[in-house]
């Protein structure tokens, strides 16, 4: 216990550090942004970690130091869960502290979940809902022997509890990820398989009661939004995940070598030996009670089609088959008392020490900049995902300086002004880091930016600034043909005194109809020399000619696009003025006539 206590606050201290560093990554950028969109389902996953978002952020859209003080809390707390789980599965309290420390220093757990993800929900709520299941067909009740089997059992408050609570906990994780769906799938088929079993009477009775599929009721209760909303759509996301995103898509060697080679480093290697040992035991004792039968049926039932999707799909990441594994160490804690194999101390420390080692070092790289100056300068720095964790700050101050270009009076910010990316990694970052603002999306496939600000929206706009960075071609000209590009600047970033993203922005204007010739580019922008922050250049003026009628002959003349803008503002609050007393003589015109027929009749009639 004081082992895994000192391990806790060790990776608590880590992560709170991080917590004050770094930003959000791509994919956590955009589950943030689902705060102010609220809907049961998005295109990747269901809504729960939106709401999630939407509770840290206070209704709008968190700051990452704030995500990540909560992530950090949750974090720490999944393996004290396994711990708990373990123990109410019937292990002893010395294996089921190991089985917690070995969690705790997995890579996938100690900085998978730092980051605001379904995966995140989804780990605590699989934890609980596997212990619950386990209490609830477990009860302590005494029997009488000589009773009547009917009468043998009355389910209790504690187990009636712990079944409805189990069958909500798998709702609420269906609702995080669509692989919570499967954890139903594994309670469904533990329920029946206890139900027909010759398991002690009190579970089975359990088991036939009513409260287990009052649990999955109340999950279905859960789930119901989801399912409606997308059938509502035409299913969406079924269509985004196994259609849309799919090219390619067949039975690859190469996706079975990535999610084996993922394996090693998410897990580690000695943990991975450890768990496919524990995993063949587990296959091996599924029948030796309910517990056994509840982690099976939760490790194996959801693993197969996991496994079958990562090994088919090109797009598949290596976490996809995380949550069947937290079974194992359950399992492990169990059987440690019995002299298994895998249970032998030098095995389990190997385990331990290995993963740990992996998690330091993840820590490290994304944590100490200087750590970036150890791979070689050949490198291409867009295959390394630890930059996407940084320099954000300096390009939302580029985007705000070139909104301020579009800036009136009426808007002295430029946030009128869409901003605009060539994927959702690039507009979920914008989107998130720039509240208010209205963000649109040219991802190559569809993408939730396209239902909160479709492409003929933003593509009709007066000013549209569009963002990339060096891991996208364009300039965004292929999707603004109607607008001329009146502004760039580009913003350099380093890591470690290494180049770690280029962010290049481009503002087009509606407002310029005339040809635009580019100034010569300045001088190549001194990145600062700092492990920290980096500096971004100034933006590159264009020089822009406007055509004016002057004597019959245009002739070009130099235009600032303010005094531009001021103008067609003005005349168009004229014009709105205009119409606005016009509505207004019409709307008093017929009570005008009312009255002076009143008046004459009055005079007629001598009143």
């Amino acid at each position: 216990m004081p082992i895994l206590l000192a391990v806790s606050v060790v990776l608590f201290g880590l992560r709170l550090w991080a917590a004050s560093r770094v930003g959000f990554g791509d994919s956590e950028a955009l589950y943030a942004s689902w705060a102010v969109h609220p809907q049961p389902a998005y295109l990747d996953h269901p809504g729960l970690v939106g709401v999630v978002a939407r509770a840290i952020g206070e209704g709008g859209i968190p700051t990452p130091a704030q995500t990540h003080v909560v992530t950090a809390v949750v974090a720490t707390l999944v393996p004290w869960l396994v711990v708990a789980v373990a123990r109410a599965a019937g292990a002893e309290k010395r294996p089921a502290v190991i089985a917690g420390l070995v969690v705790a220093l997995v890579p996938e757990i100690a900085v998978g979940l730092f980051a605001l993800t379904p995966d995140l929900l989804l780990a605590p709520l699989w934890l609980g809902a596997l212990g619950l299941t386990i209490i609830g067909l477990s009860p302590r009740v005494a029997t009488n022997e000589g009773a009547p089997t009917s009468q043998r059992f009355v389910p209790s408050i504690r187990t009636a509890g712990a079944l409805l609570g189990a069958g909500l906990l798998a709702g609420m994780a269906a609702s995080a990820k669509v692989s919570g769906f499967l954890l139903v799938a594994a309670l469904v088929a533990v329920y029946v398989q206890v139900a027909r079993s010759h398991e002690g009477p009190a579970s089975v009775r359990a088991a036939r009661s009513l409260w287990p599929w009052a649990g999955l009721g109340a999950g279905a209760v859960v789930i119901v939004p989801f399912v409606l909303y997308e059938a509502r759509l035409g299913w969406p996301m079924l269509r985004h995940r196994f259609v849309d995103t799919q090219q390619g898509a067949g039975l690859a060697l190469k996706n079975l070598g990535a999610l084996l080679g993922g394996q090693l480093v998410y897990v580690s290697p000695v943990v991975l030996v450890l768990a496919v040992l524990v995993a063949r035991d587990l296959v091996r004792r599924r029948n030796d009670d309910v517990a056994s039968r509840v982690l099976f049926w939760s490790f194996a039932l959801p693993l197969v089609p996991l496994v079958a999707l990562c090994v088919w799909s090109p797009v598949a990441e290596p976490h996809w088959i995380a949550p069947p594994l937290l079974a194992l160490p359950i399992h492990a804690a169990r059987r440690a008392t019995d002299g298994a194999r895998f249970a032998r101390r030098r095995l389990v420390a190997s385990a331990a020490i290995v993963a740990g080692a992996f998690t330091l070092a993840a820590h490290a790289w994304v944590l100490v900049p200087a750590a970036a100056r150890l791979v070689p300068d050949s490198l291409d720095p867009k295959a390394d995902i630890a930059n996407e964790l940084y320099g954000w700050p300096q390009a939302i101050e580029a985007v705000r300086a070139q909104m301020a270009l579009a800036a009136t009076p009426f808007d002295p910010e430029g946030r009128e002004v869409v901003v605009v990316g060539p994927h959702w990694t690039i507009c979920a970052q914008l989107h998130a880091a720039l509240p208010g603002v209205r963000v649109g999306c040219a991802t190559p496939v569809t993408d939730d930016f396209d239902r909160w600000l479709p492409r003929d929206t933003w593509r009709r706009a007066d000013n549209v600034l569009f963002v990339t960075d060096n891991r996208f071609g364009g300039d965004g000209a292929d999707q603004l043909p109607e607008l001329v590009r009146v502004s760039q600047s580009r913003v350099h970033t380093l890591r470690g005194g290494r180049p770690a993203r280029e962010f290049d922005l481009y503002l087009y204007s509606r407002r310029q109809r005339a040809d635009f010739e580019p100034l010569a580019p300045p001088a190549p922008h001194l990145a600062i020399a700092s492990d920290r922050s980096l500096d971004h250049g100034a933006p590159i003026l264009v020089r822009a000619r406007t055509l004016l009628a002057t004597d019959g002959v245009h002739d070009s003349h130099q235009s600032d696009l303010r005094h531009h803008a001021l103008a067609v503002r003005a005349r168009r609050v004229r014009e709105r003025r205009r119409e606005e007393r016009r509505r207004h003589h019409e709307w008093r015109r017929p009570i005008v006539e009312v009255r002076a027929v009143r008046s004459a009749h009055r005079r007629r009639e001598g009143v």
